[in-house]
């Protein structure tokens, strides 16, 4: 590294680094790089905790640092100014990590309530197992089920897009099932307590 020592340098090293590195010379990107890659890799597994993903999220970085260091304006320390881009490309990571799990797929979930449970309760004991759902599953399960509106008037009136209509009921489908199976189970053991009573 011998010329490009980050922490050793005064104003006009880091302006000779900033210069190579806005004329894309590989030395000075490879002296940035090898400086900075191992705390960059240390913020990068705090958000995520996965090294493919870290090491992924800190390669994007750095390119970022490489082809947007024109933009650096010499105010604030380069080094924040780096580490922004780092921790904005983590946080991108779990956006999207985010966003694909916040979907369940149609096709993977079982969605089938035993009638055999239901014909057990009273209508009375099933609205109360449906209000036991949280909000949002149960604001999507009334107007699907019991309003008839289709995803898209719900998406429409709720402000949400289809897709989540769609994984709302089906999570409140689910919900609802070991509701019921649970509230027919104490049911099961209270009538056997009361016969053997």
């Amino acid at each position: 590294m011998g010329d490009f020592c980050i922490y050793s340098m005064n104003t006009m090293q880091l302006d000779k680094l900033l210069r190579g590195i806005k004329k894309k010379d590989r030395k000075a990107q490879k002296a940035l790089y090898e400086q900075y890659a191992p705390v960059f890799m240390g913020i990068a597994m705090r958000y995520l905790k996965n090294i493919p993903e870290a090491e992924d999220a800190l390669a994007e970085a750095f390119i970022k640092i490489f082809t947007k260091i024109h933009t650096y304006k010499d105010k604030g320390s380069f080094e924040g100014w780096m580490k922004r881009i780092v921790v904005n490309e983590c946080l991108m990571v779990l956006r999207q990590k985010r966003n694909q799990h916040m979907y369940v797929s149609l096709d993977d979930v079982d969605v089938e309530i035993d009638p055999q449970v239901i014909d057990k309760m009273s209508a009375e004991e099933i609205w109360e197992v449906i209000q036991e759902l949280p909000e949002g599953y149960r604001t999507v399960f009334n107007l699907y089920e019991i309003e008839g509106l289709k995803h898209r008037e719900i998406a429409k009136a709720l402000d949400i897009s289809i897709h989540t209509s769609k994984s709302q009921l089906i999570m409140a489908k689910r919900k609802l099932r070991e509701l019921l199976k649970k509230n027919l189970i104490t049911k099961k053991y209270e009538s056997e307590g009361n016969v053997a009573g």
